[in-house]
């Protein structure tokens, strides 16, 4: 009996050794790995264990590999990334060598619910995107709007919300709170429709609980190896069920919008200039005899992607901003102060409805919010694959079947970058000796 135990486990042992052989042949020979290889698990055990502090444990190890670093997944997934956080080649990457950098198949497939709009697609897709977002965007009429709708936000409904919980001394959580306020101006900006109006067929709740849901369903499918949530794609069960019924909803609601408006639209004969969101822009967009051509499906692609775009960037600056601020108040302290020479200390009414050109004077301001955004980006980690065969200025070597992981929350952390005291929070560091933002 014992013989035969020994015997079997000689054959197991044997077996895990020459896969993991086999596993170490696999990888290049000049990689630099994050962490340990474990045979057959590769580095899953660890991120597991660091999941709740992920973003800080893959920085520490990056600034222990000098920046870049291979992550290898469990064997037969495809779980397996280039990890860099390294100034230069991001450089290369977003800039020098942009071309040969794309989202690629995976990442679209992915991501699938943001269809064709410009955070999915590449090449000639997102050119043209970014051209015609850009020039509405520039235009007077997108600022003032802006303008005119954060400012009533503001007004009636934020500081209406935050007077009332200090006077009855309630405790207020700023991530729903923002939430719900990012998601009125989504609808206003993007859609030129206001959620107080919803009909009950989309409750503002409903709506917005849907494409959070999406959101999170998303976020799943980056750490459930492919097969998973291809699996449960396929049987319609857990995140990905949810996913596809968050989807539906969502997509009604943009659908019944872009329907509304385009007759809206009709109606008017598109004779008026629009100052009703960037919908009714994108439709007018065309030349005469052209406008209100694009199909549904492009505005509902564009109109998502502008969604998540504008809204959670916004939502994770505010609240680690304010966070920031609740945690540092040498830092209000100065905000305040200089909000209270620009506009007075007692003219309480000016300082609620700060334009764009009176926020311009608020230098300090400006450099509390660029350090807010450095060391807490919104988009955290950005996701590229080669076209073609490229080597790295670090020296690594990327082909098309790499995926490249540029972490940038990483970035905001380097000593060699941001000095010595690149953990801390000091808005003075963006401030010059002249006074004004370093940029």
């Amino acid at each position: 009996m014992a013989m035969s135990f020994l015997y079997a486990a000689t054959i197991i042992v044997s077996t895990l050794l020459f896969l993991y052989v086999v596993h170490r042949h696999r990888i290049n020979s000049c990689r630099t790995p994050l962490s340990i290889d474990w045979p057959i698990l590769g580095m899953l055990p660890q991120v597991l264990c660091n999941l709740s502090q992920l973003h800080d444990f893959v920085t520490d190890v990056l600034r222990e590999k000098g920046g870049t670093g291979e992550f290898m997944g469990p064997w037969f997934t495809n779980l397996n990334y280039m990890v860099t956080s390294d100034p230069i080649n991001v450089h290369h990457i977003f800039s020098k060598n942009f071309d040969n950098y794309v989202k690629g198949p995976e990442f679209q497939e992915m991501f699938y619910p943001f269809g064709d709009g410009f955070i999915n697609v590449d090449s000639e897709k997102w050119k043209y995107q970014r051209t015609l977002l850009h020039s509405l965007f520039r235009e007077k009429s997108f600022e003032a709007r802006t303008e005119k709708i954060t400012q009533k936000l503001v007004q009636n409904s934020l500081l209406p919300i935050l007077d009332h919980a200090c006077l009855d001394g309630k405790v207020l959580d700023l991530q729903q709170v923002f939430s719900r306020l990012m998601f009125e101006e989504a609808c206003l900006m993007v859609l030129g429709y206001d959620p107080d109006n919803l009909s009950t067929e989309f409750s503002l709740a409903k709506v917005e609980t849907a494409f959070d849901e999406v959101q999170e369903s998303l976020f799943c499918r980056h750490y459930v190896p492919r097969s998973v949530w291809k699996f449960q794609e396929w049987l319609q069960i857990g995140e990905e069920k949810k996913l596809t019924k968050a989807c539906k909803l969502f997509d009604q609601f943009l659908f019944s919008c872009i329907a509304r408006k385009r007759q809206e639209l009709i109606i008017s004969k598109c004779n008026e200039s629009s100052d009703d969101g960037l919908l009714s822009a994108i439709m007018m967009s065309g030349e005469n005899g052209r406008k209100l051509l694009y199909e549904d499906k492009f505005l509902r692609d564009i109109t998502f992607n502008l969604f998540a775009a504008g809204r959670d960037t916004l939502i994770s600056s505010l609240i680690w901003f304010f966070w920031l601020i609740a945690t540092h108040p040498l830092v209000e302290a100065k905000i305040l102060e200089e909000i209270e020479e620009n506009f007075g200390a007692t003219d309480r009414e000016k300082r609620n409805i700060l334009g764009i050109k009176d926020v311009k004077k608020l230098v300090y301001l400006h450099a509390a919010l660029c350090e807010g955004l450095r060391l807490f980006p919104p988009v955290p980690i950005e996701r590229k694959q080669p076209l073609k065969h490229d080597t790295l200025p670090s020296g690594h070597h990327v082909n098309p079947n790499t995926t490249i992981l540029l972490f940038i929350y990483a970035m905001g952390r380097f000593e060699e970058v941001w000095g010595k005291d690149c953990s801390e929070f000091k808005p003075e560091r963006w401030i010059s000796n002249k006074g004004e933002i370093v940029h």
